[in-house]
C-alpha cells in the first residue's frame, strides 16, 4: 500500500503492534536487501542467506513488543540477523569459509554491470580480480570480524550503530575493525 511508504519506521512498528501485519510488510520491504546482504556476507551462501533472512523477519515480527520505539529500526533488525547467523554458524561448527568453497557461491550472486567501453579490458579484468580477492578474503575472516566489516563498509553504519546492532561496546567495534582490517591486509598481501 502506497500510504505505508510515507510513514516512518517507528510509525510502522506502532501499527504492526496494533494488529496491522501489512505495516510490518512495509518494514520487510524496506530492510530485506540490507538483512540479506548482512547474512550473505557472513555465510557466503545465497540460499542459506535467503533462509536466514526469512527467519530474521519472522523472529523480529514476534519480538516487536521488545523493540524500543525511540531507537532506529535498522540496527535492531540487523542485530537480530547477525545473532541468528552467528548462532547458525556455531551450531554447524562453521567458523570460516575456505577460498575454494566460496568461489562458486560468490560467482553465482555477483551483480554484473555493463563495463565502461572507454576502459581497457586489462583494467576491467584486474578490477574484477581484485574485487573477487577482497570478497574471498572477507569470507575467510572469523564471523565477528566479517560482521563489523560488513556493517561498516558495506552497510555504512556508524561505529555507534554497529555497537548497537552487534550488542557490543564501542571499543570492541573499533578493536574488531582494526583487527579485521589487519587480517584482510595480511591475507591480500599473501596473494600473488
Amino acid at each position: 500500500m502506497d500510504s505505508w511508504a510515507r510513514l516512518t519506521d517507528q510509525q510502522l512498528v506502532t501499527r504492526a503492534r496494533s494488529g496491522r501485519p501489512d505495516a510490518y510488510g512495509e518494514l520487510v520491504r524496506r530492510y530485506q536487501t540490507d538483512v540479506f546482504n548482512v547474512i550473505y556476507r557472513l555465510t557466503g551462501e545465497q540460499q542459506e542467506a535467503l533462509d536466514l533472512a526469512q527467519e530474521t523477519f519472522v523472529r523480529s515480527y514476534h519480538a516487536l513488543d521488545t523493540f524500543d520505539i525511540t531507537r532506529p529500526f535498522g540496527p535492531w533488525i540487523k542485530r537480530i540477523a547477525t545473532n541468528l547467523t552467528f548462532n547458525t554458524l556455531q551450531r554447524r561448527r562453521v567458523t570460516t569459509v575456505t577460498l575454494t568453497r566460496t568461489s562458486a557461491a560468490t560467482d553465482d550472486t555477483t551483480e554484473w554491470e555493463l563495463p565502461d567501453r572507454s576502459t581497457e579490458p586489462e583494467t576491467i579484468y584486474l578490477t574484477n580480480e581484485r574485487d573477487t580477492l577482497v570478497r574471498n578474503a572477507i569470507l575467510e575472516l572469523p564471523p565477528h570480524y566479517r560482521a563489523v566489516i560488513e556493517l561498516r563498509h558495506f552497510q555504512e553504519l556508524s561505529y555507534e550503530e554497529i555497537a548497537e546492532a552487534l550488542d557490543i561496546t564501542l571499543s570492541d567495534v573499533k578493536s574488531h575493525l582494526f583487527r579485521a582490517r589487519r587480517h584482510l591486509r595480511q591475507r591480500l598481501e599473501e596473494r600473488p
